[in-house]
């Protein structure tokens, strides 16, 4: 699926309407949206197992029942990533539960970025760069009040 990039998205200028986050927002946000990602990784496995199971099933398996249990593992995990999307999150790895909290800097578009197992939110990173480009979240100066 390709996706259309706006002007202001190309130059990571703000876009009205979206969601944005503070850096202590997202920190506040983040044991509710840990939750939901702990659950987004682990059903997300949950379905690729299944979807396995069904394309190379063992003589015992009951295809039907695996066919059920797909069906609403894959519900389950819309069900989760429209939760996480309703927070203003985005998901951007379901293997390793990886996420964008979108943010404002210095007048442009950041993430704040945060992955599965990590003890806080740690990073941020510019919209070009991913998660390659990964910085200290101590690195963002705080904005005047």
């Amino acid at each position: 699926m390709t996706s259309k990039s706006t002007p202001a998205q190309a130059q990571g200028r703000p876009i009205p309407g979206k969601k944005y986050f503070t850096v202590e927002e997202a920190k506040q946000a983040l044991p509710y949206v840990a939750r939901i990602v702990a659950d987004l990784v682990a059903c997300h496995q949950q379905v690729a197992d299944l979807r396995d199971q069904l394309e190379l099933p063992d003589n015992g398996d009951d295809v039907d029942s695996l066919r059920n249990r797909f069906d609403e593992s894959l519900e389950r995990l819309q069900y989760l990533s429209e939760e996480l999307s309703g927070v203003g999150v985005e998901m951007k790895d379901y293997e390793r539960g990886l996420i964008d909290f979108p943010a404002i800097y210095k007048d442009r578009e950041i993430c704040l970025c945060w992955e599965h197992g990590e003890e806080g939110l740690l990073a941020w990173h510019e919209l070009d760069t991913g998660y390659a480009g990964r910085l200290d979240i101590n690195t963002l100066e705080p904005s005047p009040h």
